[in-house]
Protein backbone atom coordinates (compact mmCIF):
# COMPACT_ATOMS: atom_id res chain seq x y z
CA UNK A 1 0.00 0.00 0.00
CA UNK A 2 1.32 3.73 -0.80
CA UNK A 3 1.34 6.43 1.44
CA UNK A 4 0.65 9.94 0.02
CA UNK A 5 1.58 12.67 1.50
CA UNK A 6 -0.61 15.30 2.31
CA UNK A 7 0.43 18.73 4.18
CA UNK A 8 3.45 17.03 5.82
CA UNK A 9 0.95 14.22 7.20
CA UNK A 10 0.69 10.67 6.39
CA UNK A 11 -2.71 9.58 4.38
CA UNK A 12 -3.62 6.44 5.39
CA UNK A 13 -6.74 5.03 3.05
CA UNK A 14 -6.97 2.02 4.64
CA UNK A 15 -7.32 3.67 8.46
CA UNK A 16 -10.12 6.68 6.90
CA UNK A 17 -12.26 3.30 5.73
CA UNK A 18 -11.63 2.11 9.57
CA UNK A 19 -12.81 5.15 10.64
CA UNK A 20 -15.62 5.83 8.54
CA UNK A 21 -17.08 2.36 8.68
CA UNK A 22 -16.64 2.78 12.70
CA UNK A 23 -18.75 5.81 12.25
CA UNK A 24 -21.38 4.35 10.25
CA UNK A 25 -21.80 1.55 12.70
CA UNK A 26 -22.26 4.39 15.25
CA UNK A 27 -24.80 5.70 13.66
CA UNK A 28 -27.09 2.86 12.94
CA UNK A 29 -26.58 1.85 16.41
CA UNK A 30 -25.01 -1.73 15.63
CA UNK A 31 -21.72 -3.01 16.01
CA UNK A 32 -19.42 -5.61 15.87
CA UNK A 33 -17.65 -6.63 18.61
CA UNK A 34 -14.52 -9.50 19.21
CA UNK A 35 -15.18 -12.19 22.22
CA UNK A 36 -11.96 -12.52 23.72
CA UNK A 37 -10.31 -14.64 21.14
CA UNK A 38 -11.06 -12.98 18.09
CA UNK A 39 -14.45 -14.41 16.65
CA UNK A 40 -17.10 -12.00 15.04
CA UNK A 41 -20.39 -11.11 16.97
CA UNK A 42 -22.92 -10.12 14.73
CA UNK A 43 -25.32 -7.92 16.55
CA UNK A 44 -29.21 -8.39 15.33
CA UNK A 45 -30.86 -4.68 14.27
CA UNK A 46 -32.50 -3.38 17.00
CA UNK A 47 -34.10 0.15 18.13
CA UNK A 48 -30.86 0.65 20.43
CA UNK A 49 -27.79 -0.83 21.67
CA UNK A 50 -26.87 -1.21 25.09
CA UNK A 51 -23.04 -0.93 25.55
CA UNK A 52 -21.41 -3.87 26.94
CA UNK A 53 -17.81 -4.69 28.99
CA UNK A 54 -16.32 -7.78 29.00
CA UNK A 55 -13.93 -8.75 31.44
CA UNK A 56 -12.14 -12.19 32.18
CA UNK A 57 -10.02 -13.55 35.08
CA UNK A 58 -8.95 -16.94 35.96
CA UNK A 59 -12.34 -18.55 37.24
CA UNK A 60 -14.96 -16.55 35.06
CA UNK A 61 -16.13 -14.09 32.39
CA UNK A 62 -18.21 -10.88 33.57
CA UNK A 63 -20.38 -9.15 31.37
CA UNK A 64 -21.41 -5.71 32.31
CA UNK A 65 -24.12 -4.14 29.93
CA UNK A 66 -24.96 -0.86 30.79
CA UNK A 67 -29.06 -0.51 30.63
CA UNK A 68 -29.95 2.97 31.81
CA UNK A 69 -34.02 3.84 32.61
CA UNK A 70 -34.78 -0.19 32.06
CA UNK A 71 -36.74 -1.79 34.39
CA UNK A 72 -35.09 -5.40 36.22
CA UNK A 73 -38.53 -6.74 34.61
CA UNK A 74 -38.10 -6.11 31.20
CA UNK A 75 -34.76 -7.76 30.96
CA UNK A 76 -33.91 -11.25 30.01
CA UNK A 77 -30.80 -13.31 30.29
CA UNK A 78 -30.49 -16.85 28.62
CA UNK A 79 -27.60 -18.84 28.09
CA UNK A 80 -28.47 -21.89 25.46
CA UNK A 81 -26.23 -23.92 22.84
CA UNK A 82 -23.11 -21.93 23.44
CA UNK A 83 -24.48 -18.91 22.97
CA UNK A 84 -25.29 -15.82 25.86
CA UNK A 85 -28.44 -13.74 25.13
CA UNK A 86 -28.88 -10.47 26.88
CA UNK A 87 -32.64 -8.72 25.73
CA UNK A 88 -34.88 -6.23 26.96
CA UNK A 89 -36.85 -3.30 26.19
CA UNK A 90 -36.45 0.42 27.12
CA UNK A 91 -39.37 1.94 27.38
CA UNK A 92 -40.16 5.87 25.66
CA UNK A 93 -41.19 8.54 28.59
CA UNK A 94 -44.56 9.39 28.76
CA UNK A 95 -45.49 12.41 26.87
CA UNK A 96 -46.85 14.75 29.20
CA UNK A 97 -49.49 17.76 28.66
CA UNK A 98 -47.84 20.90 28.88
CA UNK A 99 -44.60 20.16 28.28
CA UNK A 100 -43.26 20.75 25.27
CA UNK A 101 -39.81 18.72 23.69
CA UNK A 102 -36.91 20.49 22.11
CA UNK A 103 -34.69 17.92 21.39
CA UNK A 104 -35.35 13.85 22.57
CA UNK A 105 -32.20 12.28 21.96
CA UNK A 106 -32.05 9.36 24.00
CA UNK A 107 -33.03 5.43 21.96
CA UNK A 108 -35.61 3.72 23.27
CA UNK A 109 -37.23 0.15 22.48
CA UNK A 110 -36.45 -3.80 22.14
CA UNK A 111 -32.95 -4.68 22.25
CA UNK A 112 -30.88 -8.26 22.03
CA UNK A 113 -26.97 -9.02 22.65
CA UNK A 114 -25.38 -12.40 21.30
CA UNK A 115 -21.91 -13.13 22.37
CA UNK A 116 -21.10 -16.82 21.73
CA UNK A 117 -19.49 -18.24 25.02
CA UNK A 118 -15.87 -19.76 24.73
CA UNK A 119 -15.37 -23.81 25.13
CA UNK A 120 -13.80 -23.52 28.77
CA UNK A 121 -17.58 -21.31 29.67
CA UNK A 122 -19.77 -23.35 32.20
CA UNK A 123 -23.06 -22.18 30.50
CA UNK A 124 -25.06 -24.42 33.29
CA UNK A 125 -23.88 -22.06 36.30
CA UNK A 126 -24.93 -18.22 34.49
CA UNK A 127 -25.74 -15.60 37.30
CA UNK A 128 -26.67 -12.56 36.93
CA UNK A 129 -27.40 -9.07 39.16
CA UNK A 130 -28.77 -5.93 38.28
CA UNK A 131 -28.08 -2.49 39.76
CA UNK A 132 -28.01 0.84 39.36
CA UNK A 133 -28.94 0.36 35.83
CA UNK A 134 -26.15 -1.98 35.08
CA UNK A 135 -26.46 -5.66 34.71
CA UNK A 136 -23.53 -8.02 35.55
CA UNK A 137 -23.53 -11.43 34.23
CA UNK A 138 -21.06 -13.95 35.56
CA UNK A 139 -20.19 -16.64 33.00
CA UNK A 140 -18.10 -19.27 35.28
CA UNK A 141 -14.86 -21.31 33.59
CA UNK A 142 -15.48 -24.58 33.60
CA UNK A 143 -12.26 -27.16 34.42
CA UNK A 144 -11.07 -27.66 30.87
CA UNK A 145 -9.12 -31.08 29.63
CA UNK A 146 -5.65 -30.94 27.82
CA UNK A 147 -6.13 -30.56 24.15
CA UNK A 148 -5.14 -34.24 22.60
CA UNK A 149 -1.92 -33.45 20.95
CA UNK A 150 -1.26 -35.12 17.31
CA UNK A 151 0.36 -34.70 14.09
CA UNK A 152 -2.05 -33.21 11.12
CA UNK A 153 -0.55 -34.68 7.87
CA UNK A 154 -0.32 -32.19 5.14
CA UNK A 155 -1.76 -33.26 1.70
Amino acid sequence: MRLVKQNESTWDPAREIRDMTHQLNQTLGRTFQRWPFGEREAMTGADWTPLCNIVEDEKQYQIRADLPEVQKGDIKVEARDGTLSISGERRAEKEERGKKYHRVESSYGMFLRRFSLPSDADGENVSATFKDGVLTVIVPKSPTRPAASHEVAIS
